[in-house]
């Protein structure tokens, strides 16, 4: 086989054989076929499509591209391992909230997260704004954490579903992010290669995320599922709205502030409705056999271990566990922190009709807060904070938001850039929908 014919028919539009895949996806792994070259077969891909055969073929050369993790060889019979996965959003830190809250209600959570793509934040980038904190994990570190904590989140290593783990990076900087057979086939292989029995997919919809429309959300949300259901798993994915920001913040370092502080009970409406409607599949897919467990009970429990504290409580031992600072949690207000912070003014009186995401997202990112190449250094200070969600009424000249930048000239760009994602109008909008659509196998 040749690499230049593979990407020669991708291009023409014709359909990939399983063994053309999985030729090309060994190769790019073992360094025969260049960076370049990958980047060919991604952009055809963009631009042709996959069938839903070619995508399975996909994720699981993908899957095989490395190990495969049998968690349960080390774990005690009848454990049921859950993990969650979002296909990316502005101000997403469902994670940092859904995983301590779900391990303090008794199950095991294990993660392998990834970076920012795009304009859409990374867990492993929002966790590193925490001092000390590592992602990189041998498997006997990750399974030894997983039993003494119950939570662990991880970054990829690199015998894990390498394949993406290379493509990952590589579409972040080559316009190749918002295709939906590569989102698919990055998110099912990681899920199928490390272990996991029970997944929920947080498949996110709107201008904040790589799926715009509910149609395509809704065909990558049942792709995932058929994918699961076929690799033996029990799985769950939810469509939810990604038209504005998700809860107050966007920007490594106050998002973390902003779940430690939900963890304490404290957080935007839409974020709560999320986190709460996670974390309550999550429980019901990890129930064990003759366990009496329906969404009414999940959600009593999940509200039980955030008044208590024991989510706040395994938060701080899961980020000592990987060897972060745990002062920051106790006290965030020693997380990073820039040192220009910006108002945004509201042009009028009125009531915010929408919030451009992907604008507030882009922002971020050219302040230093995401990546335009692979090798670009994260700064965690900078980011958006909201002051007005969709619906709120605002006041002339009063903030609608604030800009947190890393020196005056960068804030003041953000500052105009960010006046542009706000829609103001004189009537009261209708409220914006939390959770859209729902696929289970």
């Amino acid at each position: 086989m040749n690499p230049v014919n593979i990407i020669v028919k991708k291009r023409d539009g014709d359909r990939l054989t399983a063994q053309e895949i999985r030729y090309f996806i060994k190769g790019y792994v073992a360094g025969q076929i260049p960076d370049y070259q990958a980047a060919a077969l991604a952009m055809a891909i963009y631009f042709q499509g996959m069938s839903a055969q070619e995508t399975a073929d996909l994720t699981l050369a993908m899957a095989a591209s490395g190990d495969q993790i049998d968690l349960h060889a080390v774990l005690p019979a009848g454990t049921i391992v859950v993990d969650k996965h979002s296909s990316g959003g502005v101000g997403d830190k469902t994670t940092l909230v859904v995983g301590p809250i779900v391990a303090a209600c008794g199950l095991m959570v294990g993660k392998m997260s990834g970076r920012g793509l795009s304009f859409s934040g990374g867990t492993i980038d929002k966790l590193e704004s925490i001092a000390g904190w590592s992602p990189d994990l041998e498997l006997d570190r990750f399974l030894h954490q997983m039993q003494a904590v119950g939570l662990v989140v991880a970054g990829q290593t690199a015998d894990l579903a390498p394949a993406d783990k290379k493509l990952y990076a590589l579409r972040d900087v080559t316009g190749t992010v918002n295709s939906l057979p590569l989102i698919a086939s990055s998110i099912m292989s990681k899920k199928l290669a490390s272990g996991a029995d029970a997944i929920v997919l947080d498949v996110k919809c709107g201008r904040g995320s790589f799926m715009e429309t509910l149609d395509e959300a809704r065909k990558l949300a049942s792709l995932m599922v058929d994918i699961g259901t076929l690799g033996g798993r029990r799985i769950v994915a939810l469509v939810t709205q990604m038209e504005q920001p998700l809860g107050y913040a966007a920007g490594n370092s106050l998002e973390v502030k902003e779940a430690i502080a939900a963890l304490h009970g404290e957080s935007a409406p839409d974020f709560r409705a999320l986190v709460e409607s996670v974390a309550v599949e999550m429980l019901l897919l990890g129930a064990s056999a003759g366990e009496s467990l329906d969404e009414e009970r999940a959600l009593a429990k999940i509200r039980s271990v955030i008044d208590s504290g024991a989510a706040f409580e395994l938060f701080r031992a899961f980020v000592a566990a990987q060897g972060g600072d745990v002062a920051m949690v106790d006290n965030p207000d020693l997380l990073p922190t820039a040192p220009v912070v910006l108002p945004v003014p509201a042009p009028m009186d009125g009531y915010v009709g929408r919030i451009d995401a992907r604008c507030i997202g882009l922002t971020v990112v050219d302040m230093g807060g995401g990546r335009r190449r692979k090798e670009d250094i994260i700064d965690h200070r900078v980011g958006v904070t909201l002051a007005a969600k969709v619906g709120d009424h605002v006041v002339k000249d009063r903030p609608l938001c604030f800009v947190h930048g890393a020196d005056e000239v960068t804030a003041l760009a953000a500052v105009r850039r960010v006046m542009q994602a706000f829609e103001l109008q004189t009537t009261r909008p209708q409220p914006l929908s939390t959770v859209l659509a729902r696929f289970s196998s």
